[in-house]
Parts: C-alpha cells; sequence; structure tokens
C-alpha cells in the first residue's frame, strides 16, 4: 500500500556523519528549509561513522606517513598533509561553533587530546622521517612536532612499545602534542539529537529503493518502512545521498550522467582490541607505523589509544579483509549487481591492474591470530595472545573510475563527490580520511550544488567557520588564534584523564 506522495525540501539518505553535518550546515544557513532524513538501520552513526568501525583519529596528518610522499630526488611532498590539516581544522571549527552557540554539549563525550606519533624502523625509513620532520616541524601547522632517535626518550614516550626490543635496528619516532581522538559515533548522535530540536525529520528503519527525477525537475525517493512494510514517495528539490558504501548503488539508479563509469571495490577491516586494562594503562597515544610494500594506503599499521563508552581502549590493525557487500549490513550480492553495462570496462581494467592488492587482500584473509599477532608484536614486542580480542571493522568502498592520469579502472583512495550537472543531488563515495574532514567536504557539497546562493551565505559560513576560503598555512597568526579557541571551546587544553 502507498502513502500519498510528500513534499520537502531536502532530503538526507544515511544517517551518517556527512548527513549529519550538511543538515547542521544548512540547518545554520537556511533555517527555512524542511529537512527529512531516512536510515535505514534503528538509530544514527551505526555504520561507517561508528566509533568501532572508524579509525577515529581525527585525521590531521600529524602521524600518517602515507600523507607525506618522498619524491624521486628524495624531498618530500608535503602538501597533501597540509591540505588534509587544514580540511580537519574546519572541521574543528565548525564543531567549536556549536558549542559555544549552545547547539551542542559536552564535547569531551565526541573529542579529546591526545598525542599522534610516527614510529618507524630501519635506516632508510629512519632517513625517511627525519626528512619528513624537517619538512613539516617549521610549518605552522606542525608547530611543536618533535623527533628523537634516543632510547631513552623513546621509552618515556612510548614505553609499551620499546619494553622488551631486543633489534639493533634503528629507531625513530616524532610526536606531537596537539593531536585529537575523535568518536566520531558519537558525535554523529550528537548532531542527530541537534537536528531533532531543529526540527529535522528523521526517520529510522525507512530504506530507500529507488530515487528517479519528476517531470516537474524535482527528485522523487521510493522508500520503504522497515517495520510496517508501507511504501512511501517523498519528493524534493536537493537530494544528498550519504549512506556510506551503500551510496554507490542509490547514485547509479538516479540516472544522471556523472554516475556513468564509477565502479566501487569493497575492503573490510579487522582490528585488535586489548582486553586488559594493565595493558591499555600502559599507552597513551596514536602511534603510526608505514605500510608495508605493496600494501594499499588504508592499511597503515598502527596502534591508537581511543576512548569509546567514557573508557579508554588500545586499539591496533587495520588488517584488511573482504566482503563483497557494500556496507557492514548490506548483502553479499551488492558488488555483482554494482556491476552496469557502463562501468563494466572501468571495473574489468581495474582487476587487471590491481593484482598486487587483489594479493595483498588474499593474504590478509588468510592470517590466523597467531600471524597478525606478529604483526602487532613489530609495535608491542611482549603482547601477549590472550590480552587481545579481534574486532570487524566497517566496510569500505574504494571507488574505481576512469582518469586522466591513472587511465581506464583507476582505484581512487580517499573520499570523492559527485553530483548532477545543476546541482540538484549529490553524493559521497570513498573513504578515509573521509568523516575527519566532514566539514570540509560538506562545504564542497554546498558550493557545488547551491552555488547561488554561496555569497548570501558566506559570511554566516565565516561566523561558523572563520578560515573558510582562506589558507592558514599562509596566515600563520590566524591559525593560531583559530586553533587556540577552538582547543579552549572543545576542552582540548588539558590532557585527557586516564579511565580504568
Amino acid at each position: 500500500m502507498s502513502s500519498v506522495q510528500e513534499k520537502t525540501d531536502v532530503i538526507l539518505i544515511g544517517a551518517g556523519i556527512m548527513s549529519a553535518t550538511l543538515g547542521s550546515l544548512l540547518k545554520q544557513l537556511a533555517p527555512e528549509w524542511d529537512i527529512k532524513v531516512f536510515e535505514k538501520l534503528a538509530g544514527p552513526g551505526e555504520e561507517s561513522s561508528n566509533e568501532w568501525n572508524n579509525a577515529g583519529t581525527g585525521h590531521s596528518a600529524l602521524c600518517e606517513l602515507n600523507y607525506t610522499k618522498e619524491k624521486p630526488d628524495g624531498s618530500i611532498d608535503v602538501r597533501k598533509a597540509i591540505t588534509i590539516n587544514e580540511q580537519f581544522q574546519l572541521s574543528r571549527q565548525f564543531w567549536s561553533y556549536l558549542v559555544k552557540s549552545k547547539l551542542i554539549h559536552n564535547p569531551q563525550e565526541f573529542i579529546r587530546p591526545i598525542p599522534h606519533m610516527s614510529l618507524v624502523q630501519g635506516e632508510q625509513n629512519v632517513e625517511f622521517l627525519k626528512k619528513r620532520f624537517k619538512a613539516l616541524s617549521t610549518n605552522p601547522l606542525f608547530e611543536g612536532m618533535e623527533y628523537t632517535e634516543d632510547p631513552v626518550k623513546l621509552k618515556e614516550w612510548i614505553p609499551l612499545v620499546m619494553e622488551g626490543r631486543t633489534s639493533d635496528e634503528p629507531i625513530a619516532a616524532t610526536k606531537i602534542e596537539s593531536g585529537t581522538d575523535v568518536n566520531f559515533g558519537a558525535l554523529t548522535r550528537t548532531l542527530f539529537d541537534h537536528l531533532k530540536d531543529q526540527n529535522v525529520q528523521i526517520n529510522y528503519k525507512h530504506s530507500v529503493n529507488d530515487i528517479k527525477r519528476t517531470s516537474d525537475g524535482l527528485w522523487e525517493v521510493k522508500v520503504r518502512d522497515l517495520d510496517g512494510g508501507k511504501i512511501e514517495y517523498h519528493t524534493a528539490k536537493f537530494v544528498f545521498i550519504g549512506g556510506g558504501g551503500g551510496s554507490l548503488p542509490l547514485l547509479q539508479k538516479t540516472g544522471i550522467p556523472e554516475s556513468k563509469h564509477i565502479g566501487g571495490f569493497p575492503v573490510s577491516g579487522l582490528f585488535m582490541v586489548c582486553n586488559n586494562p594493565e595493558v591499555v594503562e600502559q599507552h597513551h597515544g596514536k602511534v603510526y607505523g608505514k605500510a608495508k610494500v605493496g600494501a594499499p594506503p588504508m592499511s597503515v599499521p598502527h596502534l591508537d589509544t581511543r576512548y569509546i563508552d567514557g573508557r579508554k581502549a588500545l586499539l591496533f590493525g587495520p588488517f584488511a579483509g573482504f566482503s563483497p557487500k557494500f556496507l557492514k549490513t548490506g548483502s553479499n550480492m551488492d558488488l555483482i549487481t554494482s556491476v552496469k553495462p557502463d562501468n563494466v570496462i572501468t571495473m574489468l581494467a581495474a582487476g587487471v591492474k590491481e593484482m598486487a592488492l587483489t594479493k595483498y587482500l588474499i593474504e590478509q584473509l588468510m592470517l590466523s591470530h597467531e600471524k597478525r599477532m606478529e604483526e602487532l608484536r613489530e609495535f608491542i614486542p611482549n603482547a601477549k595472545s590472550e590480552d587481545w580480542d579481534t574486532v570487524v571493522a566497517g566496510q569500505r568502498v574504494q571507488v574505481i573510475k576512469d582518469t586522466e592520469a591513472g587511465g581506464k579502472g583507476t582505484l581512487q583512495f580517499g573520499t570523492e563527490v559527485v553530483s548532477a550537472a545543476d546541482g540538484s543531488i549529490a553524493a559521497l563515495l570513498g573513504a578515509s580520511p573521509g568523516a575527519s574532514t566532514a566539514v570540509h567536504v560538506m562545504l564542497e557539497v554546498l558550493e557545488k550544488c547551491f552555488p547561488e546562493r554561496m555569497f548570501e551565505w558566506k559570511s554566516k559560513i565565516n561566523e561558523m567557520i572563520p578560515s573558510y576560503g582562506v589558507s592558514l598555512v599562509e596566515n600563520p597568526e590566524l591559525f593560531q588564534e583559530i586553533h587556540s579557541s577552538t582547543a579552549q571551546t572543545l576542552g582540548l587544553e588539558e590532557k585527557a584523564p586516564a579511565y580504568s
């Protein structure tokens, strides 16, 4: 049985961090607009944004070595690191504005200060880290970064990692105190509470089955109420598809030319979680290593202090897995049904090109618990098998498309906004650094989809996000002022308390 067709201004598909961010921005910029959200699951932030499904590093390139590439001449290209850091600053500013305006509360529930460190072994890697440190430490965004090869200093920084280390291989680390741990699940839930207060209609257990263009230029969204089985039709002037891995199949249903020749490759992740509180207490920081040769960028090993459900936790990973599902709660048919006549060549080309990735995934899938423990012991030499459990993280769908630089079937390791030429519909595809740069990505959606409104909105955007449209690297004083102000508002100035 069908319900009456309902009209609205904006429809957001998926109740993750991206829809939460876009909805929160729009409610500040156009408070009179009606917004509806449709989410297949029973609550917000249960898929890719969930704290157990997301690395939660507050990615700002302070410690992620894959954002600084060594060029053929031996110099370090720091452009991507600077870009990602600037993008994360936008997120901090927006969260800070919401807290200051008393629109959201208790920032310590979703963000905490935590040192970010990079750790490498071997002469060549030590040389690389030294050069990276020199290239970044003079940059205002990376001020306060320290470097050491001194075992005594290292033991002070990372006692758990240094204890029982017998190798005489050179070892070095960088450390920066101004890093953060972000619980994106808690943040997403907080933002949806705020949206509910702003009269946004949020519909959980509602699955979007189809999206079609109507004759009057609106978008009609066919939705199934999973509790009652009723089919509903909702139309809107603007639709945002923010369903994580589930975005690609919905984008394909729109039939817009921009949705053609795009494929998706699902990769799942596993993390090891420490179940021994005594071990958890011996480590405080996020320590990132270097990806193994041939491994994809999302497989950089890291040992993370996290705050989940108000308690300190210790995670190590990620280990890659494979599932044909596009979401953790998806279908085993997702990958097959995403192959269409317009993207089959693109997908096949990627298959041929990415043999090394396929080999890597197969090897990862075959790892036993003990083999994973061996990898963990490269970080924690004394790690005991019984102290660590394995959890399955979220599904990521890497975008596959034809590019000028990479040719047919190029695998993209980032986030990507795909929008219709008239800006009436947009979808977010891809993975890391995703959640950390949500505000930047949603501003990009606004720029692409509402260009005619941006002039009118600019002063409000600058009130919420003072560095919008400004390079912080070129304005170090502004960066200092903003960084200090957001740290104060978000409670990042003092050390995080230890939790047992």
